[in-house]
């Protein structure tokens, strides 16, 4: 008997494509994958470039602060709740070391050294390398331009111990002031999220660049015992670059704090304009508690 073969057709399906738009990773991450994927050193201004190519909604604010919550030779990184506790530098955080002006790399320990968020002995955090008992902030800088003049000490004065002490001290109490007309100064960022301390410039580093409330600049030279002539040229080499470099049509003033005030750099500030000294005097006392019945 023939049995006839009915071929058997089957029916298409129509594929539904979907498209899923998957989150942001976290920032940290994206500026990460950033400097992996641009060759373990870069700049700030090329990190935000390959964010905003491959992400959405992300603000440059968000990337610079980032940046700087991750260096872990940055002192301005205790600003950030991730690092606002002693620590060693080894959480997901902690994967950028700054080279200089906006620019970065990836930590490496066996080329940087191990580094920490420490408490010194008056509370603050200084960012620092293990075993290093001071910190010049920032990197420990050892080609920074040290002018001073060594001066001793009089048992009657007190100073900070560390220069970071008091740049730091002077960096969180910036609101409290005043250069005339009661303008009051906050920290200085770039455009390319470098902030202001330790302000890297082609001619050295400048101890505090802050801004005032007209986004004038003011440099400030930090010096622990006594401000010698040699720093009202210091201050002016810097005052005279971010006059030349970051903005022309805005006013540049300088000032020098010092624990004490040489006479020749009275005479020195008298001719100069724009310039201010400013003696620190630091107050302690002790005062007796006793349990009271």
């Amino acid at each position: 008997m023939f049995i006839p073969v009915i071929p058997i057709v089957k029916k298409s399906k129509k594929t539904i494509k979907r498209v899923i738009t998957l989150p942001n990773p976290f920032t940290w991450q994206m500026i990460k994958e950033a400097v992996e994927e641009l060759g373990g050193k870069t700049s700030n201004s090329e990190i935000r470039k390959y964010i905003h190519d491959k992400y959405d909604g992300v603000k440059d604010n968000t990337i610079n602060c980032t940046i700087l919550t991750c260096c872990v030779n940055k002192q301005s990184r205790i600003n950030w709740p991730e690092n606002a506790k002693p620590r060693l530098a080894t959480s997901q955080y902690d994967f950028l070391y700054s080279t200089g002006r906006a620019q970065v790399e990836l930590y490496n320990r066996d080329i940087h050294g191990d580094w920490e968020i420490r408490q010194s002995d008056d509370g603050s955090l200084l960012v620092t390398q293990v075993g290093i008992n001071s910190s010049s902030g920032d990197g420990a800088n050892p080609n920074r331009n040290l002018d001073d003049d060594k001066e001793t000490e009089t048992k009657e004065d007190m100073y900070f111990p560390w220069e970071t002490h008091l740049r730091d001290f002077i960096a969180k109490n910036l609101a409290s002031i005043t250069l005339g007309d009661n303008n009051t100064l906050r920290l200085y960022v770039d455009d390319d999220g470098a902030d202001g301390i330790e302000y890297q410039t082609d001619v050295g580093r400048i101890d505090i660049l802050a801004v005032d409330q007209d986004d004038n600049y003011v440099v400030f030279e930090l010096k622990l015992n006594k401000g010698v002539d040699s720093a009202m040229g210091q201050l002016l080499r810097y005052m005279g670059w971010i006059k030349s470099k970051c903005s022309p049509d805005k006013s540049v003033k300088g000032v020098i704090v010092a624990g004490d005030i040489d006479e020749k750099l009275k005479y020195a500030a008298s001719i100069v304009q724009n310039v201010t000294l400013f003696k620190y005097q630091i107050s302690f006392s002790l005062q007796q508690e006793s349990l009271k019945p």
